[in-house]
């Protein structure tokens, strides 16, 4: 896909990964729409953008604001080619600690918030015949490690779902794809790890966010529909996939740092 001109709304674009791809997709010439809940930290990820970008308050486990924020750009871009569905956090604590409403949260804003935003411009999309959605899960959302078991089940569904919906719109012309990164250096950590121990036990896997905004730019560009990282990473869960018992025996001390 050539993003020049192409209208990209990424969620979750305050800080971190979101961030740098709008700038990243800016200096390609697209016209990058930030949406996040703080328009001041909105504001201040906007400044280093190249060209014309847009930004909206939005709260995407609300409905009422998804609806409200995507009439707004539609009124304003006329179309959205691009949605990068990266909102999201996430809470490592084991089952008995977590309370059930903590899951419901997570889950509300991890999936549901992919959920709504994609149901306001599918419909657009088709119309149009073309479109690309992106969906920022997890490699939790494939491999499941202890004290994740909140997060890693609303990245099994985002890729459920996303899954689901590239077959539900194979041939429309819209492309559906899912990125699924492992740990990334961004403020995700102050809210998942206060302790920082797990940052300090997975420190030779961490990937730059500079990194993955720009392999996730990449996939907009080349229309891929699936992107595992690190490399080493998406090997191992192509092993997963062929032997998952022995291999939750033999990964375990490694996988289980939280």
């Amino acid at each position: 896909m050539e993003l020049k001109g192409k209208v990209a709304v990424i969620t979750g674009a305050s800080s971190g990964i979101g961030a740098l791809t709008a700038r990243l997709l800016g200096e390609r010439g697209a016209i990058p729409v930030l949406l996040a809940r703080s328009e001041d930290k909105l504001k201040t990820a906007a400044a280093g953008i190249t060209g014309e970008y847009g930004l909206y308050r939005c709260d995407v486990s609300r409905s009422e604001d998804v609806e409200e924020t995507f009439a707004k750009i539609f009124a304003a871009y006329g179309r959205v080619d691009i949605l990068l569905n990266n909102a999201g956090y996430g809470k490592f604590e084991s089952l008995t600690e977590m309370a059930v409403k903590e899951f419901d949260q997570m889950m509300n804003v991890n999936y549901l918030g992919i959920v709504r935003c994609t149901k306001a411009v599918v419909p657009h999309m088709l119309k149009r015949g073309s479109g690309q959605i992106v969906n920022v899960a997890s490699m939790a959302g494939k491999l499941g490690t202890s004290r994740a078991t909140a997060y890693a089940a609303t990245k099994h569904a985002v890729l459920g779902f996303t899954n689901a919906l590239r077959q539900e719109l194979r041939h429309s012309g819209i492309t559906v794809s899912a990125v699924n990164p492992g740990p990334i250096e961004t403020n995700f950590f102050n809210v998942a790890d206060p302790s920082g121990s797990y940052i300090k036990n997975v420190g030779g896997f961490i990937m730059s966010p500079q990194y993955v905004a720009e392999r996730m730019v990449k996939l907009m560009e080349k229309g891929k529909e699936e992107l595992d990282l690190p490399r080493l990473a998406a090997i191992g869960i192509r092993l997963y996939g062929l032997f998952p018992r022995l291999a939750d025996k033999l990964s375990y001390k490694m996988l289980n740092r939280k």
